[in-house]
């Protein structure tokens, strides 16, 4: 009966204390992500230019259809000329939390 109890009370409990924090996703971004992405996330046009890239811009409705996963993957193993970020899993769905904002 304990065991039952406890397991009701436990899917019961709110889903919001485990997800992503926007607000720790920035605090990262601006950190890790913000000097090629710029702070807009709209791209540095430096940067895009030294790498000889089209920077897409974070809040655009292509990048925004890719999946939390998708923009997870990108973010810690790279993609294109962009090199892995090491952060935790963690640190990744706070920023794909913050990249969201900025549709």
């Amino acid at each position: 009966m304990k065991t039952a109890l406890f397991v009701l009370l436990l899917a019961s409990a709110p889903v919001a204390t485990l997800a992503a924090d926007a607000q720790a996703g920035k605090t990262v971004y601006d950190t890790r992500c913000k000097v090629c992405h710029g702070a807009d996330g709209k791209g540095n046009p430096a940067i895009a230019k030294a790498l000889n890239v089209t920077l897409k811009p974070l809040g655009s409705a292509q990048v925004q259809a890719r999946s939390d996963a998708e923009l997870k993957k990108d973010a810690t193993d790279g993609v294109g000329k962009m090199k892995p970020v090491k952060i935790t899993d963690a640190q990744a769905s706070d920023v794909v939390a913050f990249l969201r904002t900025l549709k």
